[in-house]
């Protein structure tokens, strides 16, 4: 590796990938007073505009309060609180309502654009002197040497912190480059996102229906609008992409529940395979993963994106309050805390996925589980805030 520490730019923490984790994470040290390095393959985002895009996720409450904790601001106008779950199965049998209040809460978060809140990461980014953004270029090396690590960047810059963090996604090129493997799997399935606009306002209530092909959705968006997943095998997915925007808004008001209304236009519409992902090991030599770059799970949850930001969370914890960003104890416990807790979610969402597509007898088991979970409120309770990646037994 070429560079060296006289000849590199110092940083106290270096993030590769500037996408939503990586750029939560950057806020958060920023804000905190941490000299920052942030990678970034591609350009800044740009402002958002024009129609909502595909890519929608949901913000929990913890993932909230750390995206607040890097003083970041969300546009209201962009995004789209949720107060109530609801989940049930196909013909009616199994059925819970999940609402906020029931669990000590205002609301159960906010569904919000991929590009929106990356957006308005970058732009507390540009207000915080103590984080360089680097774009348009990526790490071609890195190598531990002593208290720091370096990275080669491919546009000839070589940077060094204590702690190199890769939040570079599912093809992270630093979990490559730090020869970290994974394990892959694969459930034969395909979701296909379609934005709408319809007759009935859709604010407030997230619903999903469980099917023997698959989980259909709709996330809430502000005003007349939602978007849709829709699961199903690998062909039938594939040969609903082929449909007119006729056609298409014809089969969704078929085979979705009627609460969804009359549809008016079907906005855009793409899939993507359903996989998981998951690092064998989160941590290295001065070197951790976080989001994507360290697990992928099944989206049925929609806990990907908060499981992520809880990584980013726990990392910037325990860098803000030690000596040594990247201390091998600091970084055990960091492994041991999500490590534990993404396999948790991992197992879950697993769970969810068998019970409701598997058999006719985990079919039954899957709508028992719904029936039993709608009359015991503590449960709910418990489910609700620990999926919000709250502590559900802690006096409020």
């Amino acid at each position: 590796m070429q560079g060296s520490h006289q000849q590199s730019q110092q940083h106290d923490v270096i993030i590769v990938g500037g996408g939503m984790v990586g750029a939560a994470l950057a806020a958060r040290l920023g804000n905190a007073g941490k000299s920052v390095g942030l990678i970034e393959q591609g350009d800044a985002p740009a402002p958002p505009e024009g129609d909502y895009d595909l890519r929608i996720s949901s913000l929990n409450a913890r993932s909230l309060a750390f995206i607040n904790a890097s003083g970041t601001q969300l546009p209201e106008e962009r995004s789209c609180p949720f107060r109530h779950i609801d989940v049930a199965n196909q013909d009616g049998t199994g059925h819970s309502l999940f609402s906020a209040a029931d669990s000590d809460m205002d609301d159960f978060g906010v569904f919000v654009e991929n590009r929106t809140l990356q957006y308005a990461l970058w732009q507390r980014l540009a207000d915080l002197p103590g984080v360089t953004c680097y774009t348009q270029c990526a790490p071609i090396s890195t190598l531990a040497s002593g208290d720091m690590r370096l990275v080669e960047l491919d546009n000839g810059k070589t940077l060094s912190a204590p702690l190199v963090v890769g939040a570079d996604g599912a093809r992270s090129t630093l979990r490559e480059l730090a020869g970290i493997s994974v394990t892959h799997y694969d459930y034969h399935q395909r979701a296909m996102i379609i934005n709408v606009e319809t007759e009935l306002p859709q604010q407030d209530v997230s619903w999903q229906v469980f099917t023997p092909t698959g989980p259909i959705a709709m996330l809430p968006l502000p005003g007349q609008r939602a978007s849709l997943v829709w699961y199903d095998s690998d062909d039938a997915t594939k040969a609903r992409e082929q449909l007119d925007d006729d056609a298409l808004k014809a089969a969704i008001e078929e085979a979705f529940p009627k609460r969804l209304g009359k549809l008016t236009r079907v906005v855009a519409r793409a899939s993507f395979p359903i996989k998981r992902q998951h690092a064998k090991r989160y941590i290295g030599k001065r070197l951790a993963l976080i989001g994507d770059a360290a697990h992928v799970v099944h989206p049925l949850a929609g806990q990907g994106l908060n499981i992520g930001l809880h990584d980013a969370d726990t990392l910037a914890e325990l860098i803000i309050h030690g000596r040594d960003p990247g201390d091998h104890i600091n970084l055990h416990r960091f492994e041991v805390q999500r490590r534990l807790a993404n396999q948790a979610m991992i197992a879950a969402t697993d769970s969810f996925h068998h019970l409701f597509t598997g058999a006719r007898p985990m079919r039954q088991l899957g709508d028992l589980s719904l029936h039993i979970a709608e009359r015991i409120p503590f449960a709910k309770r418990i489910m609700m805030q620990q999926a919000n990646g709250l502590n559900p037994f802690k006096r409020r």
